[in-house]
């Protein structure tokens, strides 16, 4: 009978994570587990005190740094699989999954359904002649080497990139490989698992040429597998049921879908809505309930698509959804830096990206040149974005399939600030208080329209005083807020004090917060 080991990569919410493991180990399947290296060191060790006396849990022997679109992802990826490997010789499959994934069927389903069907389950679709990849750098990601991370070292990856079009840097893929690109929700054989770790070890190219591609845990088990194992022993497809926007975005299923899912054909379903608290209940129940029996209809992807369809055809199916949604979610993390002086947030914000890998969005409401992925037309002016800030807000976590957020936003804000404290999810913000020199001022003045180029020195004299009154108005407005989680960096204060400040805005040791405390020329004009 197939034992499964279940591959969780995760970097959040540990007591999920523990009641994940417990569920799907209860059965007898095993499960290995890596834990983002960036995830602070207590609630790793929260993880591992609760598992320890569980003998059919282990860990990843090396936990890595992970990044979206890096290497780091695959090869967490292959340290988990080599744990699994030989800790557990009994096991038959090897399944991937993430934190949001819960199981749509019963342990006994899942394992009579491997035992019917000897094959690996893996997307793999020709990566230069079919058309998986819908929009974005397609050959690019293969033929240039990508030593950045394109969301949070964003000027970096697009410089490093141009820099080897311009130079004409091109690469060639290793030659006896065929290059394949597919979902990285997979489901192999043990066999097939033993027969990729050996190749990784002896075709040091190979693993080469993927570290420098982008987003390679789309290409590189993919690929492997084709290399290695007969056509008719794959099956091209994901036993976990997922779903994407138009727009790139995950779908999320909700307390309603219960039935629905049951009926897909599939083990798993991702990604399960944070909020969805009765479908998490009902689905955990599920996977070691026997004798269950379920009517498979598969309808789930038609049906998304013929209901999500109705709206371009002028067909209302129900209000939009940025009409109704009113929160961003109970479990996410909004962090809000504000500042007067916009560079000096955004030369904070930059070393933020660098140290902690959190998804860090510009003046988000008040610059419309601030690069925004396309969310549907939502975000493409200052009215919408503002208008529409919770439902905006809400897609950019979807989009970077995060709970935490970073966004930059002026000080004179105060009632969207007040908003995003009001909502369910957990808001915290920090003030970068600046000194202003009158050429500061006269400049701010001229920016914002106060004073024409030409406007005569007395009068800039005279409006000085009022300009400056203003700033310090804004500022004690939001001290006087009242919110709860408010901190603040000054440029008079030391670094030490700063660094305090950051360290309890950010959630991070107090090394690290002294990094961004310290980022260069942070209140140079």
């Amino acid at each position: 009978m197939a034992k499964i080991a279940y591959i969780l990569l995760c970097h959040k919410d540990p007591a999920a994570i523990i009641e994940q493991a417990e569920r799907l180990t209860a059965t007898g399947d095993y499960m290995a587990i890596h834990f983002d290296a960036r995830a602070r060191t207590q609630d790793y060790s929260a993880i591992q005190t609760a598992l320890a006396d569980n003998p059919n849990v282990t860990f990843a022997r090396r936990r890595v740094k992970c990044g979206w679109g890096e290497w780091s992802l695959v090869r967490a990826t292959l340290n988990t699989l080599q744990a699994a490997v030989e800790t557990f010789p009994r096991a038959t499959h090897f399944y991937m999954l993430s934190g949001d994934c819960m199981a749509i069927k019963t342990a006994e389903y899942a394992r009579d359904f491997l035992d019917r069907n000897d094959k690996d389950f893996v997307e793999s679709f020709d990566f230069f002649e079919s058309d998986w990849i819908k929009t974005g750098m397609k050959d690019d990601r293969l033929i240039y080497r990508h030593y950045f991370n394109e969301r949070s070292q964003p000027r970096l990856f697009y410089l490093a990139y141009e820099l080897q079009q311009k130079l004409g840097l091109t690469r060639d893929v290793p030659a006896d490989i065929e290059v394949q690109i597919g979902s990285q929700w997979w489901c192999l054989r043990r066999r097939t698992v033993e027969a990729i770790l050996k190749m990784v070890r002896k075709r040091r190219d190979v693993t080469r040429f993927f570290a420098s591609t982008w987003i390679p845990d789309e290409t590189f088990f993919q690929t492997l597998v084709r290399h290695l194992i007969p056509e008719d022993e794959i099956e091209c497809r994901t036993l976990t049921f997922l779903m994407f926007s138009d727009y790139g975005m995950p779908v999320n299923f909700h307390n309603d879908h219960y039935d629905l899912l049951l009926r897909q054909d599939f083990l798993f379903a991702r990604k399960i809505s944070s909020d969805a608290q009765e479908l998490k209940t009902r689905l955990g129940r599920l996977y070691a309930a026997r004798d269950v029996e379920f009517q498979i209809s598969n309808e789930g992807a038609n049906l998304y698509k013929f209901l999500s369809a109705r709206g371009r055809t002028g067909q209302r199916f129900a209000p939009r959804f940025w009409e109704t949604e009113s929160s961003l979610g109970r479990e996410r993390e909004l962090l809000i830096l504000t500042c007067k002086k916009w560079h000096v947030a955004k030369r904070m914000l930059d070393q933020i990206r660098k140290l902690t890998n959190t998804p860090a969005i510009e003046y988000l409401f008040h610059e419309e040149t601030t690069p925004l992925p396309d969310l549907g037309g939502i975000q493409r002016t200052l009215e919408k974005r503002t208008r529409h800030r919770r439902a905006l807000t809400r897609m950019l976590f979807d989009y970077y399939e995060t709970d935490r957020l970073i966004i930059c936003m002026d000080p004179s804000a105060l009632d969207l600030m007040h908003d995003f404290f009001s909502d369910r999810s957990h808001a915290r913000l920090l003030r970068i208080d600046c000194s202003f020199s009158d050429d500061y001022l006269i400049g701010h003045a001229h920016r914002v329209g106060l004073a024409g180029q030409h406007a005569p020195k007395a009068m800039l004299e005279r409006l000085l005083p009022t300009i400056r009154n203003d700033i310090a108005s804004e500022i004690d407005q939001i001290r006087d807020a009242g919110f709860a989680r408010h901190w603040a960096v000054m440029e008079r204060a030391s670094e030490s004090e700063n660094a305090t400040a950051v360290a309890h805005f950010l959630d991070v040791p107090y090394e690290t917060a002294l990094e961004v405390a310290r980022t260069p020329h942070l209140f140079a004009d």
